[in-house]
C-alpha cells in the first residue's frame, strides 16, 4: 500500500510543489487536450462542426445556453452518487468557502429538467451527483468534459467523492485511489467501438493524491490511506457477496479472492473510479478518487453500522476535498464570495427545445 508521509495539514508535499499558488497554472500543456492558455480542448473535431451541442443528460446546450458565462469560472467538477449526497455537498462546500448568494434565492439543480443527474453551482464549484457503476458516470463524464470544452474551463480539477467497501480496512477509513483497476486486476477499462476492443489506461494524478493526504488531520480518529481501488461492475458476485440473488461460491472461495486482490495492493472496492479515472485520464484532466469505507469485506458482506454512523463517514472524503478546495482558493487568491444563481439564456427557443429534448431522451 502506497502512502504519503506528508501529515501536516499546512504542508506542502515535496513530491509535487504544484500546492505553491501561481504553480498550479502554469505547467505544459498536451496541444490535444489543451489550449495555450490551458482550456479544454475535445478528442473530437466533429463537435466544432455542430450548430449546437445538447448535452442531454444535463439539459443544457451550448446554443441554448450561455455556457462561458454560467461555468466559465469553474475550477472544481465534484461527482458523487446520489443527488442527495451531491445536494448536500454543495451547501456544505458554500459555507465552507463563504460564497454567498443575491438576496432571496437558494441553490439552483441547473441539470432538473434531465431527471437523471442533479447539479449545483457554488462559485467555482460544480457538484453532480453520477449515479450508480460505470455506464452511467461514464455518460455523465462525456457530457462534464463536453461542457469544460465549450465553457472555456481552464485546468479543471475532477473528484470523486464517495463510498466503498474496504479490504482489511475498518468502516469510516477515508481511502485515496492512486490507482484503478477491473474485477479481473487490469488498468484499463474497455470499451466496445465499432466492433473492436479499445483500452483506455485508468490512471489517475497521483501527486494529487499525495497532496490530499498531505491534508488529513494527525488528530482524526480515524486512518487516510491512499492505494489501489478495483471497480467492478457488478454489486454482488462481481464483488465476491454472497447476499445477492445468485450465488455459486463458498465463503472460503470469497475469502481466497479477496486476500488475492488485497495482495495485488487492492485496499478498496466500488463501482466507478475505472471510467472515472480512464476518461478524466483520457481528456489530460488531473482527478482523485476518495471514498469512505462502509465495512470491511473480509468481515462480511452487508453494513451494519447505525445510519447517524453513516452519515458522518460519509461526510469525511467531502471534509478532505473541501480542504483542498479552500486551500487552493486561498493560495491563488481565487476566493470570490458573490456569484450569480440563475441560467443564461442565450435563445428561449432553442432553451425549450434542449428541455423538450432531455426529458424525451430515454
Amino acid at each position: 500500500m502506497s502512502t504519503c508521509s506528508c501529515a501536516d495539514e499546512n504542508h506542502v508535499c515535496q513530491r509535487n510543489p504544484s500546492m505553491k499558488g501561481d504553480a498550479y497554472e502554469t505547467q505544459d500543456f498536451d496541444p490535444a487536450v489543451r489550449y495555450s492558455d490551458g482550456s479544454v480542448r475535445l478528442r473530437n473535431p466533429n463537435i466544432e462542426l455542430m450548430d449546437q451541442d445538447i448535452l442531454y443528460h444535463l439539459a443544457l446546450g451550448s446554443g441554448s445556453h450561455d455556457l462561458v458565462e454560467m461555468f466559465g469560472d469553474v475550477k472544481f467538477v465534484c461527482m458523487g452518487g446520489t443527488p442527495k449526497r451531491m445536494k448536500q455537498f454543495a451547501y456544505y462546500i458554500m459555507e465552507k468557502i463563504g460564497h454567498k448568494l443575491p438576496t432571496g434565492t437558494t441553490l439552483l439543480d441547473i441539470s432538473q429538467y434531465s431527471h437523471r443527474y442533479c447539479m449545483y453551482k457554488v462559485g467555482p464549484v460544480l457538484s453532480i451527483s453520477h449515479g450508480m457503476g460505470v455506464p452511467s458516470v461514464g455518460i455523465l463524464l462525456h457530457e462534464i468534459i463536453k461542457l469544460m470544452y465549450h465553457a472555456k474551463v481552464r485546468n479543471p480539477i475532477f473528484f470523486r467523492i464517495g463510498t466503498c467497501g474496504g479490504i482489511g480496512l475498518e468502516g469510516g477509513t477515508v481511502v485515496i485511489s492512486d490507482e484503478a483497476v477491473d474485477g479481473m486486476l487490469r488498468p484499463y477499462m474497455e470499451l466496445a467501438v465499432l466492433g473492436k476492443t479499445l483500452r483506455r489506461p485508468a490512471k489517475l494524478a497521483r501527486s494529487l493524491a499525495c497532496e490530499l493526504r498531505s491534508l488529513a488531520h494527525s488528530e482524526n480518529p480515524y486512518d487516510t490511506v491512499i492505494g489501489k481501488t478495483m471497480c467492478t461492475d457488478d454489486f454482488y458476485e462481481g464483488q465476491a457477496r454472497m447476499d445477492g440473488a445468485f450465488c455459486d461460491f463458498s465463503e472460503n472461495d470469497k475469502l481466497d479472492y479477496l486476500q488475492k486482490v488485497r495482495k495485488a495492493g487492492v485496499i478498496n472496492i466500488e463501482m466507478e473510479s475505472l471510467a472515472f479515472a480512464a476518461l478524466t485520464h483520457h481528456a489530460g484532466i488531473r482527478s482523485a478518487v476518495v471514498c469512505v469505507t462502509l465495512l470491511d469485506r473480509l468481515k462480511g458482506d452487508q453494513v451494519l453500522a447505525p445510519q447517524e454512523v453513516m452519515n458522518e463517514w460519509q461526510m469525511r472524503p467531502q471534509e478532505l476535498v473541501a480542504r483542498y478546495i479552500i486551500r487552493y482558493l486561498h493560495l491563488t487568491g481565487r476566493i470570490s464570495l458573490q456569484g450569480h444563481n440563475s441560467m443564461c439564456v442565450k435563445s428561449p427557443r432553442r432553451y425549450n427545445l434542449v428541455q423538450q429534448e432531455s426529458e424525451n431522451y430515454d
